[in-house]
């Protein structure tokens, strides 16, 4: 077990896929975790194991208000916000407050008790780049008034407040600009990429694939996304560093990959691309190979099997059929 130089962390969205797989993570390095989320798109059963630690503590509350927190803490994460397009064109005042209102709150704590900060930022904050792969230095080409833009003008503020806490207050804060990142735990009707064909390949379902599929992305596997978070926390950096997974794929290419890996025939449908949708979305990681010694180590085949076997058997899929032969989960 690796040992954490963290004594006592809260976790803004603890609940939700990659909050809680950073949990999990600082618990087994021995830090004691206070888990805040109101549930809105995460869930207490993705937390289920970390509960059984007396380390860790799962507290219900809206982080948009002053956070119930006392005592000492030297680690605040604030990762609290809807992540897919689904969720946050379903909750678009939410999603700009837990942005705005919500990571001032964080931001306060961490101020308060003199802690460490770490803002979970978004490749969202490039919006569709006309630069590639993406540096940190881009200043990115968002539309300020599009469907997308109440989750990505919500990320570009948290890091503009984030810089001015740090300016102002002494903040000791850093900023990690998550892409594409997938695994067990994401909802199955998020709407996101990977559960969307990883669920309709696994029920024999026609792939929908938007827009002509030549668009691309990159998808980075949940424990090393978390695990280029713990490495910027326990950093002295400030960032913003990207993490991400720099190999790029088509859209195209992922579903009929994801397809295949799932033993099924389905065929590939096309429907309409969705507005602002980027065109090219890759990172450059040089800055955290650089500064964090952090790159990916899951490959995408094995990430996507892995994915496959957790989806499976959440819905019920028979694992030891013909169509589905998959290895071992590695949650």
């Amino acid at each position: 077990m690796v040992r954490s130089g963290f004594q006592r962390a809260v976790v803004t969205g603890g609940a939700g896929f990659l909050g809680s797989h950073l949990c999990e993570q600082l618990v087994s390095r021995g830090t004691e975790v206070l888990c805040l989320d109101n549930f809105v798109t995460g869930s207490s059963r993705n937390v289920r194991e970390c509960a059984t630690d007396s380390r860790f503590r799962l507290v219900e509350c809206d982080v948009t208000r002053p956070l119930p927190v006392t005592g000492d803490v030297d680690l605040v994460v604030h990762l609290a916000s809807p992540a897919s397009p689904k969720d946050y064109q379903r909750l678009p005042i939410e999603t700009m407050l837990v942005g705005g209102q919500g990571c001032m709150q964080a931001l306060e704590l961490a101020t308060e008790k003199e802690a460490r900060f770490l803002l979970a930022s978004t490749s969202e904050v490039y919006g569709d780049p006309l630069e590639h792969p993406q540096r940190e230095s881009y200043w990115g080409n968002v539309n300020p008034i599009g469907p997308r833009s109440v989750y990505d003008e919500a990320k570009r503020y948290a890091e503009a407040l984030t810089c001015a806490y740090r300016r102002e207050r002494g903040t000791r804060a850093g900023i990690a600009r998550i892409f594409n990142s997938y695994g067990p735990r994401m909802q199955p009707d998020d709407g996101r990429m990977v559960p969307t064909f990883v669920c309709q390949a696994l029920r024999g379902k026609p792939l929908t694939v938007a827009g002509s599929g030549r668009q691309t992305r990159s998808v980075c596997y949940a424990s090393d996304t978390v695990r280029g978070l713990l490495a910027l926390a326990d950093s002295g950096c400030e960032g913003p560093l990207n993490i991400g997974n720099p190999q790029e794929y088509s859209v195209l290419y992922l579903a009929e990959t994801i397809r295949d890996l799932a033993g099924g025939t389905a065929p590939i449908e096309f429907v309409a691309g969705a507005a602002d949708d980027p065109r090219r979305r890759c990172p450059d990681i040089t800055a955290a190979e650089e500064q964090l010694g952090w790159q990916p180590e899951i490959g995408m085949h094995e990430g996507l099997l892995h994915t496959l076997h957790w989806f499976a058997e959440l819905l019920g899929v028979d694992t030891a059929s013909d169509r589905v032969r998959l290895p071992s989960s590695r949650a």
